[in-house]
């Protein structure tokens, strides 16, 4: 069936573990907790989701056959030493893929070809999905009502407040790293008043780091 991207682009890691690193963001379509349409959010599971994951027409998208295809595809978008080298200019070069939920796709065949391709694979999910074998990073962002199926991985980063998947909730999983990171919203004082909470969240409970979503703060893609 191959796999469907909305959009992939070389850019900065924004949040969590890995925020200020450099990275090629893969954005798989679809989701299984939101169609994608506005018409459709009051009745989602997940309702505060700000990105777009429908169809195959963003920056790098298309529908690629086979998981070399990808592979070979994200692989222009790493720098390279000068412009008239083949080789990158890291020999691993750092992969994201987000969606959406990527873990729809993502299977084994396409995690074990990035690998022949010298990918560092890292994955953002909302861990309603087993995950093939063999990803490098794994980050969960759990969503209220929500079944989660991937309940172990390198950096749990919860979206803060969700009234139904409190901190606590989560806190005592497998995880390496545990990140809060504020609820955006349009309202700029509903926006201050979620990073507030989370704030005091944190410093409440040291187990907890904050998650900035510093690449909106910069005006970086």
């Amino acid at each position: 069936m191959g796999y469907r991207i909305k959009e992939a682009f070389y850019s900065l890691q924004g949040e969590g573990f890995h925020s200020g690193r450099p990275a090629i963001f893969c954005r798989f379509s679809n989701c299984n907790l939101w169609t994608g349409r506005e018409a459709d959010r009051a009745q989602a599971v997940c309702q505060f989701c700000d990105t777009d994951f429908l169809g195959t027409d963003g920056q790098n998208g298309g529908q690629f056959k086979t998981a070399d295809d990808l592979a070979e595809h994200l692989l222009t978008l790493w720098p390279k030493t000068n412009p008239t080298d083949k080789e990158p200019a890291h020999p691993h070069p750092f992969v994201v893929l987000t969606g959406g939920e990527p873990l729809l796709q993502v299977d084994q065949t396409l995690v074990d070809s990035f690998h022949e391709y010298g990918f560092e694979i890292a994955i953002e999910t909302n861990g309603t999905q087993k995950a093939p074998q063999g990803i490098d990073w794994v980050c969960v962002s759990p969503k209220a009502n929500a079944p989660l199926i991937l309940d172990e991985g390198n950096e749990l980063k919860l979206v803060y407040p969700q009234a139904d998947c409190p901190p606590e909730k989560v806190a005592g999983l497998t995880f390496d790293h545990f990140y809060l990171q504020a609820m955006d919203d349009a309202d700029p004082t509903i926006q201050a008043r979620n990073l507030k909470a989370t704030l005091d969240y944190c410093l409440a409970h040291p187990q907890w780091k904050l998650s900035l979503q510093t690449h909106k703060i910069l005006g970086v893609d």
